[in-house]
């Protein structure tokens, strides 16, 4: 028995970290200007900016105060659905509706439910525009 467990272990579970892990999200290519006068938030610390285009499932660029962060809005919890995160009253925290996972927008990371973080982009300001890329 202690045989038959210790193959299972050396053999099926070192397969399933390289299938599994945070990077669930499909890689697309992202090369995004957002408009910070169409998006008046985006000046203010913990203002954020909700778009439909980019990426996997449309993009999330926040206002951090310290700069600007970008994340795919498709969710980490069963990413082949490419259920779009909504942000919630507050901006602080984005809700996955289909799985009801959350996340917080500082960083990404899960807040409830999900185990992986956002796919974060690079998000950089060049004049009155944030540049999202990968």
């Amino acid at each position: 028995m202690i045989k038959y467990i210790a193959f299972i272990a050396v053999i099926v579970l070192p397969g399933a970290c390289k299938k599994g892990g945070c990077n669930v999200v499909q890689d697309v290519s992202v090369m995004e200007q957002i408009s910070m006068v169409q998006y008046s938030q985006l000046y203010t610390p913990g203002g954020y900016a909700v778009t439909q285009r980019g990426g996997v499932a449309g993009l999330i660029i926040v206002n951090t105060g310290q700069g600007y962060v970008a994340y795919d809005r498709c969710s980490t919890v069963d990413a082949g659905r490419r259920c779009a995160v909504e942000v919630e009253e507050g901006g602080l925290v984005a809700k996955d509706p289909c799985s009801g996972a959350r996340y917080v927008l500082v960083n990404g990371s899960p807040a409830e439910l999900a185990e992986c973080p956002l796919k974060p982009y690079r998000a950089q300001r060049s004049g009155e525009t944030i540049i999202v890329s990968n």
